[in-house]
């Protein structure tokens, strides 16, 4: 595998690559990030992996701070997945001197995450385009974990013509129905313990949704005491989802179910 740093260079090593699947990414490598990779790997010629802790999409100086950073690690276990270039630039090579051109998508930008996080999905949907330019990939893999993410991106992918595939991969989760994040290394173990609330309450809501109930409320009956940011049923491009996102301690944790709609 080969660590890239410049869009230069990975534009000259992706020349001539065949179909390229790219896995944008952040970091810190878990469970949820391998299962992109491995269907990246399965699916095309060429796997990018893209590391790189976008500071566009955080509102927050000490979150962005605080985010994760373990290259030496993602590193081994992307080479080991079969990756064959992790573009890995700095910030300077994303966002230049006097950058100032950013991607909007209407709607989906300013309900759920983005009403809690105003501005976040302005840095998301920009860094995936620039990613998509740079790499040109044939198929790009996202998570149905950020699932408000994905369904932005599909919209942003049609609504601007852009020639690739998107895969959205179920969520992956530990064997205690926790969903896997790079954020859960802020837990500790009783706060762990605590959040497990979440995917519990999740799933007695989408059992009220599959007896005619109201999937909110049930939901809502089982978070044991924590105090979520929403929970709403909404349709996410093809599917009806119920999401939620909540504090537990000072780690903000999101989720949600595919209520109706192809969860592949």
């Amino acid at each position: 595998m080969r660590i890239v740093r410049t869009i230069a260079e990975l534009r000259a090593a992706l020349a001539g690559a065949g179909d390229v699947g790219l896995v944008p990414t952040m970091g810190a490598f878990h469970e949820g990030h391998l299962s992109l990779m491995r269907a990246a790997r399965a699916e095309n010629e060429t796997v990018v992996v893209s590391l790189f802790v976008n500071p566009a999409q955080f509102g927050e100086g000490a979150d962005l701070a605080g985010y994760p950073r373990e290259e030496e690690h993602d590193a081994r276990v992307a080479e080991e997945e079969g990756v064959d270039f992790l573009f890995a630039p700095a910030s300077e090579e994303i966002y230049p001197p006097e950058f100032s051109t950013w991607v909007e998508v209407e709607g989906l930008s300013n309900v759920l995450e983005g009403e809690y996080r105003p501005g976040h999905f302005r840095g998301v949907a920009t860094v995936c385009l620039k990613l998509f330019n740079i790499v040109g990939p044939r198929r790009a893999y996202f998570g149905q974990k950020d699932g408000q993410q994905a369904a932005l991106i599909a919209q942003l992918v049609r609504d601007l013509n852009v020639p690739l595939e998107l895969r959205v991969l179920p969520t992956v989760r530990d064997a205690d129905g926790l969903a896997l994040s790079s954020r859960n290394a802020g837990l500790s173990p009783e706060e762990r313990e605590r959040a497990l609330a979440i995917p519990r309450a999740l799933e007695a809501g989408a059992a009220a949704h599959r007896a005619g109930g109201d999937a909110v409320a049930a939901t809502r009956a089982v978070l044991n005491g924590i105090a979520p940011d929403y929970v709403e049923v909404v349709r996410l491009g093809g599917r009806l989802v119920l999401a939620t996102a909540a504090r537990v301690g000072s780690t903000r944790l999101i989720d949600n179910v595919v209520l109706e709609g192809a969860s592949e």
